[in-house]
């Protein structure tokens, strides 16, 4: 991937592809592209009948002929052709003529740290399928701790935790590089998926769509209206099929998503066992950041507090953060320090 900010300033176009969301930045224009990396498609004809998050309504809700697809998983493009459908149609016409106006646009997309070379090719052809003549290769962690203004230009330890929808990556930072880095395969999803299985096996309840989970993640975070303790939700029986109603304990679902949280202090630890005790001991005063998507998962910040007695700290913007630090590295707002090589 690369590392040199003058190649990055020649794009004019940053772009973030999760598996939640996909991010465009235009260079003096900020965020024009905000939406859900989801779309639908006729699988009789193959037509595409809405991307974003008009598909994301239809998930769960479509008849046998509507599919519901998402091309990315886990920061990884498994799906080219609809991917590039899908940020064709995201982009839309005024975005697309900005890019038929140069003949020599350039892109940067962030890619998870570690991506193997086969998960890069596919976010090159991707972005060259929409119209990119060259392609810079950005690491996520990189571009996410530019982004919550963290100084990693300088010779001093940062931290960064990206909570992503399918994986969770951590990262200590210094001097513009990554020191010591680790790629936990737990993310948001991880964390609907264990509370739908609690609710599943002590409840007897299927939730009919992961937007089902949101009211636990409220009370959980305690902006429910409901009283402390208890919450209400919707879902369908296993046994009979019928709608029903029950009122979960919360504190009994902070226990069922303690296993996946407990993934990501494992990967916190291997990374700071890594680590010169100078920057650790740097990073006892700075402490850590969150960003990305799933940043505000309840419990999570409190939970990484206890574990690494480090303070803990939340970016303003934690979905963004990757995007909008790309978007600084291709207008120039980063500058680096600079090392020259000492003469005899």
């Amino acid at each position: 991937m690369t590392n040199s900010l003058a190649q990055l300033r020649r794009c004019s176009v940053a772009v973030d592809l999760g598996a939640a969301r996909t991010r465009v930045y235009v260079k003096n224009q900020g965020l024009l592209v905000d939406e859900p990396t989801v779309a639908a498609v006729n699988i009789r004809t193959g037509a595409m009948l809405a991307v974003g998050s008009q598909a994301e309504v239809m998930d769960g809700r479509t008849p046998d002929y509507i599919r519901v697809v998402r091309p990315v998983i886990g920061g990884t493009v498994v799906d080219i052709d609809m991917a590039q459908r899908l940020l064709r149609h995201l982009v839309g016409n005024k975005l697309r003529k900005t890019w038929r106006r140069r003949p020599s646009m350039r892109a940067a997309v962030a890619l998870p740290y570690g991506s193997e070379p086969l998960s890069q090719r596919a976010a090159v052809e991707t972005l060259t399928g929409v119209g990119a003549r060259r392609v810079e290769l950005v690491d996520t962690l990189i571009a996410a701790a530019v982004g919550c203004g963290l100084p990693v230009e300088q010779p001093e330890a940062t931290m960064i935790v990206v909570c992503g929808a399918g994986t969770t990556q951590v990262a200590v930072l210094s001097l513009g590089s990554i020191v010591a880095a680790e790629t936990v395969p737990v993310g948001g999803n991880a964390i609907d998926d264990a509370v739908v299985q609690h609710l599943r096996l002590h409840h007897e309840l299927m939730l009919p769509s992961p937007q089902g989970v949101r009211p636990l993640h409220l009370m959980l975070s305690g902006d429910g209206d409901l009283p402390p303790g208890t919450t209400e939700v919707h879902g369908r029986d296993v046994t009979s099929g019928l709608a029903r109603s029950v009122c979960v304990d919360t504190e009994q679902v902070r226990e069922a998503i303690a296993t996946p949280l407990t993934s990501i202090l494992d990967g916190i630890g291997a990374v700071l066992r890594r680590c010169p005790p100078d920057l650790v001991a740097d990073l006892g005063e700075r402490g850590i950041m969150l960003a990305g998507g799933s940043a505000l998962i309840p419990g999570l910040q409190p939970m990484i507090h206890q574990a690494t007695t480090m303070p803990v700290h939340i970016a303003d913007r934690p979905g963004t953060c990757a995007v909008f630090g790309l978007g600084a590295m291709i207008e120039g707002k980063v500058q680096p320090l600079h090392l020259d090589p000492m003469s005899r």
